[in-house]
C-alpha cells in the first residue's frame, strides 16, 4: 500500500511540498515545487496501486507569436521532433495543438507500489521536469528565443 505520510515526509525533507489539494478522485494530491518555481502534481488515484507525477504547461503568448509566422512544414516538423524527443524520455504526454501550433503540454509518469522508493520518486520527478525542459528548449531552437529577465519558466504560464 502506498503511504501518504511517507510521500509527504519525502516532499517535506526535500522542501518541495507547497500544498495539499482536495481531489475526489484521489486518495491524496500534493502540489509540489520542483525545481524552484516549477509546479508539479503528485497524485495517488483512488483504487490504483501507483502515484502519478504530472506537470502541465501552457505555452506563453510570446512563444505562440513566434510560431505564427513559421511555415506549415516547420510547424509539423516541430511537433514530430517534440513527439520523438518526449518518447525518448519514457514518459506519457499529451500535446494540445491548434493550427499546427503547440498550445499546452502535459507530461506524466507513474510509479507503481512495488517500485516506489525515495530514489525512484526523485528520479521520476527529475525525468518529468527534464521532459518539460526539452519542450521549452525545442521551441526556442525551432522558433527563436524570447528574452525574459528572470527565470526561464517565465515564458510559460
Amino acid at each position: 500500500m502506498i503511504d501518504e505520510k511517507t510521500i509527504k515526509k519525502w516532499l517535506l525533507d526535500e522542501d518541495m511540498l507547497r500544498e495539499m489539494k482536495y481531489d475526489e478522485n484521489a486518495d491524496f494530491h500534493f502540489i509540489v515545487e520542483f525545481p524552484k518555481e516549477n509546479i508539479m502534481d503528485i497524485v495517488k488515484p483512488k483504487q490504483k496501486d501507483c502515484i502519478v507525477i504530472a506537470c502541465a504547461t501552457q505555452v506563453s503568448p510570446e512563444h505562440i507569436n513566434l510560431m505564427i509566422p513559421a511555415d506549415q512544414q516547420t510547424k509539423k516538423d516541430f511537433i514530430l521532433d517534440l513527439n520523438f524527443g518526449l518518447n525518448n524520455f519514457l514518459v506519457d504526454y499529451e500535446l494540445q495543438v491548434n493550427n499546427e501550433m503547440l498550445q499546452q503540454f502535459i507530461i506524466t509518469d507513474q510509479i507503481f507500489e512495488d517500485g516506489l522508493t525515495k530514489d525512484a520518486f526523485i528520479k521520476t520527478l527529475k525525468r518529468v521536469f527534464k521532459s518539460k525542459l526539452h519542450c521549452i528548449w525545442l521551441i526556442d531552437k525551432k522558433f527563436g528565443n524570447v528574452s525574459f529577465p528572470n527565470n526561464e519558466n517565465d515564458m510559460f504560464i
